[in-house]
């Protein structure tokens, strides 16, 4: 259990944050001077919300019906087509950058969490 994390009381809130193992690593930096005292623990909770954010979205276009194959039926269905491709070089052409475009947009979703998170927004209320 000590792998996944270990947990201090705070004498403010009632509430335990981590402060060792797995779960520390992945949760955000408290504020500024947490940031620039233990760097690794910043970079490692940055990696983990751009990585995770851009998989989700990697993987929901496959679960929403928006994957390469899909949009080339529909662009079929509306008689649309790629200057100077076939229907099945389409799906192909596709598949090379519908994929890498819900990774980047993913990519910057997660940027932004990473930023309201810092500030603060994120589960404090604030605006």
């Amino acid at each position: 259990m000590r792998l996944l994390g270990q947990w201090q009381d705070v004498e403010y809130g009632g509430q335990s944050i981590p402060v060792a193992g797995l779960a520390y690593y992945i949760s955000p930096p408290r504020d500024l001077h947490d940031i620039t005292s233990d760097p690794v623990h910043s970079i490692c909770y940055v990696m983990f919300v751009l990585v995770s954010c851009a998989l989700f979205s990697k993987y929901w276009i496959e679960i929403s019906g928006e994957s390469a194959k899909e949009v080339a039926r529909r662009l079929k269905d509306e008689d649309m087509i790629l200057q100077g491709h076939r229907d099945t070089s389409m799906v192909k052409t596709l598949g090379k950058y519908i994929p890498v475009a819900a990774a980047c947009g993913g990519i910057c979703i997660g940027g932004l969490t990473i930023v309201a998170d810092f500030m603060g927004a994120i589960g404090s209320g604030k605006l």
